[in-house]
């Protein structure tokens, strides 16, 4: 059983990172700029310089400018504002509700099914994209392109499995069918692992989220081209250029753009470093009797899903985290759910999803920790077998 004295190991970077110390440092200083960032006096200014300034500096890293960056409470927010705001803004211009034809991922997050659902009840047409081995298949997707459809919406990579998508792939597949098509990006858990500018990412439209980055939680940014017109989801100010009303937070964007701008600094050998490490874990699984890695061919380097099959992954973790090891079975927006809905929509199988364990780590997580994981987590599972008999 785990004690006080032991030191606890964070695998669920992927759920939220842990804050960075020069970013919780930044954030402290940051909170003296006390000012309401639209007030006209110096505290004023100094707060609304604070927030433009973490603007200009998010948009230079995604290569957008900063009039495209509107920061929202986080990527929740950032994915509802820009699919709902962009298909109101469609029907605002005069387009019909049954006009309009939405193609989208099964496996995205919460947030994203949640906002097709409501497309749905606005009447609007969606339609789920095929995936194939982990795959977005690419004649599939040109077979289900309108003449209608006006937005198409994809992960840059999928939170729960750690599934690359090649979204300048499938742009190239709208063009190719019909300039104009809109696509959405919810690249919230990309920044540690891959690039996120809207041209290699090919989107129009992308999210972004503090709390996955090494950011203080509570807020996000949705990054948008020039020509992309959005409706508010909210009434009540012009903040935000009228796309959001509510007083903006300068600390939060300032340690946001600081805590991103350290993922940029850290990627490259960030990545050299979780490959090794993402290889050894592997192998130590594939040991484990009826132990399935989950996701297609493209997976990011620091995130594995495997499913333990016939084992309670739930009780497992509960096991897990009294000897010190943090990790989940699923996004942490579905703990009501059974099973990982991300692994069913790309296996088909229940049994996968229902047995699904993910473990994601950090720049700060040390090899020997994930080495150590794997040898706890193989005696845990012999604990569940011999139980079993």
């Amino acid at each position: 059983m785990w004690s006080n004295r032991q030191k606890r190991v964070y695998l669920d970077w992927a759920a939220a990172a842990p804050v960075d110390r020069s970013v919780l440092r930044a954030y402290g200083k940051a909170l003296m700029a006390y000012g309401n960032p639209g007030s006209p006096h110096a505290e004023g200014r100094r707060a609304g310089d604070l927030l433009e300034d973490a603007r200009t500096r998010i948009a230079r890293l995604a290569e957008v400018k900063p009039a495209g960056v509107t920061f929202t409470a986080g990527a929740t927010e950032a994915n509802a504002l820009g699919i709902l705001g962009y298909i109101r803004a469609c029907i605002a211009s005069g387009v019909s509700a049954p006009d309009l034809h939405v193609l989208y991922l099964p496996s995205a997050h919460a947030s994203v099914l949640g906002a097709v659902a409501e497309l749905k009840e606005l009447g609007v047409r969606v339609e789920p994209l095929t995936l194939t081995d982990g795959e977005i298949d690419g004649a599939t997707l040109r077979s289900k392109l309108t003449n209608e459809t006006a937005l198409v919406i994809l992960d840059a990579v999928c939170g729960e499995i750690g599934t690359r998508f090649d979204t300048l792939a499938v742009r190239r597949v709208l063009d190719a069918h019909q300039k104009g098509i809109v696509l959405f990006v919810d690249a919230s858990q990309a920044p540690r692992t891959e690039s996120y500018t809207l041209a290699h990412l090919g989107a129009d439209m992308l999210t972004l989220d503090a709390q996955k980055v090494g950011g203080v939680r509570g807020i996000g940014a949705l990054l948008h081209r020039d020509h992309i017109k959005l409706e508010p989801l909210m009434r009540g100010g012009e903040q935000e250029r009228g796309l959001r009303p509510g007083t903006p937070t300068p600390a939060l964007a300032h340690a946001f753009a600081v805590a991103l701008e350290l993922c940029e600094k850290n990627r490259a050998s960030f990545v050299v470093r979780a490959q090794e490490d993402r290889a050894k874990l592997l192998m130590a699984l594939s040991a484990l009797p009826d132990c399935v890695e989950n996701g297609g061919p493209e997976k990011v380097p620091s995130t594995v899903n495997v499913s333990l099959i016939g084992r309670d992954t739930d009780y497992l973790v509960a096991l897990l985290d009294a000897r010190g090891y943090a990790v989940s079975t699923r996004s942490a927006c579905e703990t009501d759910a059974e099973g990982s809905h991300a692994v069913f929509a790309m296996s088909g199988d229940t049994a996968r999803a229902a047995s699904a364990l993910r473990i994601s780590w950090g720049v700060s997580t040390p090899s020997r920790a994930l080495t150590e994981f794997a040898s706890t987590l193989s005696n845990c599972v012999r604990f569940l077998d011999d139980k079993a008999i």
